[in-house]
């Protein structure tokens, strides 16, 4: 195993210690927490946005705080094209969210929806149907090559932080909502509960690729968090098929994917597609990778 890198604290202020054990509580808990109570007071669902730019603002600050990787702070000339990805796919989300009520009218059964359940614990039902769905797609883009085609341009990032989770491939992004929603619909996942849910996406987002070393202790066997993820992009094919969940680990348990070495350290260098070192970086040009010629396969280096 390799030891902990130079660029990365051994000794942690008082200050920076508090930051690493709340960053996790105020963005999972207490941001999906001020959504649902929200929503529940009635409050309109705009206020979903600014509750996602705090997070988003909070996920800036705190990965300068607290960095696992300082070179991962840095721009790698991709800051334009991570602000695009962010711009088009939140708008899908978004769209996709506001078309459930009529895509469930269309549903010809009775709602199976437990709508008499706090609107906590309904939210929790729908993350783990839905993390089931994104994680058997994800497992998927792995092994089916059209997928991995689509899901490689994902992989080709050089840093992580939190504001490339979503940095995918539209059509990708438009596959693993078919697949981890259609479940819902059919039970009736009801608006409020639908919106909540793609908050809780986006935070999640933020949290599974942040470059703030954060707090997990015993959570990070439970929550595919940072720690786990990194795992998932080592840039050498078959190493990095691992670490699938989006919520949790555990259907990578069930499916005996789960991979975690504590002691192992990241740099970019452990990062994109062993096969195409070059793989496109501008946003167009990723758009497109997928359907040229000849493009990237799993393939050992």
């Amino acid at each position: 195993m390799r030891p902990r890198p130079a660029h990365r604290h051994a000794r942690w202020t008082a200050t920076q210690n508090i930051v690493r054990v709340a960053y996790p509580l105020f963005m999972l808990v207490g941001l999906n927490g001020l959504g649902i109570w929200l929503i529940d007071g009635g409050a309109s669902r705009l206020w979903l946005g600014g509750v996602l730019a705090a997070a988003i603002v909070a996920a800036f600050i705190v990965e300068r705080v607290i960095p696992y990787n300082h070179d991962w702070n840095e721009p790698h000339d991709d800051v334009s094209r991570d602000w695009a990805h962010f711009f088009v796919n939140e708008v899908a989300n978004v769209a996709s969210v506001a078309a459930l009520p009529i895509i469930a009218s269309l549903v010809p059964w009775q709602s199976r929806w437990p709508q008499s359940w706090p609107l906590a614990a309904q939210l929790a039902l729908a993350v783990l149907v839905f993390d089931f769905g994104v994680t058997v797609t994800h497992w998927a883009s792995h092994r089916v090559p059209f997928l991995w085609r689509l899901h490689s341009v994902h992989h080709s990032i050089k840093r992580m932080y939190g504001f490339n989770g979503l940095m995918k491939h539209p059509l990708h992004q438009a596959v693993e909502l078919l697949v981890g929603v259609t479940p819902l619909v059919l039970m009736g996942l009801p608006f409020e509960v639908a919106s909540l849910l793609g908050l809780a996406v986006a935070i999640q987002l933020l949290m599974q690729h942040s470059n703030a070393d954060y707090a997990t202790g015993p959570f990070g066997y439970i929550f595919a968090l940072n720690k786990g993820h990194r795992f998932h992009h080592l840039k050498w094919a078959g190493i990095g098929d691992a670490n699938f969940g989006l919520f949790t680990n555990l259907w990578d348990f069930l499916l005996g994917t789960w991979s975690f070495e504590p002691a192992r350290s990241f740099t970019s260098d452990d990062l994109g597609i062993g096969k195409e070192p070059d793989y496109p970086t501008a946003y167009l040009e990723q758009l497109r990778a997928p359907f040229r010629p000849g493009n990237t396969e799993k393939t050992k280096p």
